[in-house]
């Protein structure tokens, strides 16, 4: 078993990959959907969220309101920064204990972690292997758009708020580039998935 870390990105296909991935076999931990389960209501980072932004930030059904606190921490570098510090340590100890659990029940599976925010929080030393989904900073602004309904300033402003993608890109042991096609970037996993079984019969190989 190995983890490989699935990072990019905003808007860069970062979750397609995963999919593609996951479909071949490998097991994927989300980060996202970690990182929703660290904040529902009660939770210790639910608290401390609320009791720093106001429950002005809350949905009726008292879960977080994601795009106003998105709104608050992008205009606000120091806001963004105090948001992290208070989910991302928890959201890398749910994903250590997520991925032993997997490690136990499939020992043979490649896990693959995908992680928007790799880099920033501190959790590639934690994986095998780093691959980077690329894009246009053009593309990324018209799936921002397509997506969430974001003007072009705002999705600019979400691409800037996170580490360069060239140097994500430049750390990366693969890069895989989605500026085409579905089926272009689907070449790309199924290639990079061969790969990854040679890499995986290899280690194999040396460890008995």
């Amino acid at each position: 078993m190995f983890k490989l870390g699935l990072t990019g990105g905003i808007a860069c296909g970062k979750s397609t990959v995963a999919q593609m991935l996951s479909q071949k076999g490998a097991l994927v931990i989300d980060a996202d959907q970690v990182a929703r389960e660290v904040v529902l209501p009660g939770e210790p980072a639910w608290t401390e969220i609320v009791e720093w932004l106001g429950e002005e930030i809350l949905l009726e059904n008292g879960c977080l309101d994601r795009l106003k606190i998105g709104k608050r921490v992008f205009e606000d570098e120091s806001a963004r920064r105090k948001l992290n510090a208070l989910i991302h340590p928890r959201v890398r100890d749910l994903f250590l204990t997520q991925s032993r659990e997997l490690a136990q029940s499939h020992p043979h599976k490649i896990q693959v972690w995908d992680v928007p925010l790799l880099y920033e929080a501190g959790m590639v030393d934690l994986v095998d292997y780093v691959v980077v989904v690329s894009s246009l900073k053009e593309q990324q602004v018209r799936r921002l758009l397509e997506r969430n309904g974001l003007a072009r300033e705002e999705s600019l402003q979400r691409i800037n708020a996170q580490m360069d993608l060239q140097k994500k890109i430049e750390a990366a042991d693969f890069v895989l580039a989605n500026d085409n096609t579905r089926r272009f970037l689907q070449a790309q996993v199924d290639q990079f998935w061969e790969k990854l079984q040679r890499i995986k019969r290899h280690r194999r190989k040396h460890m008995t």
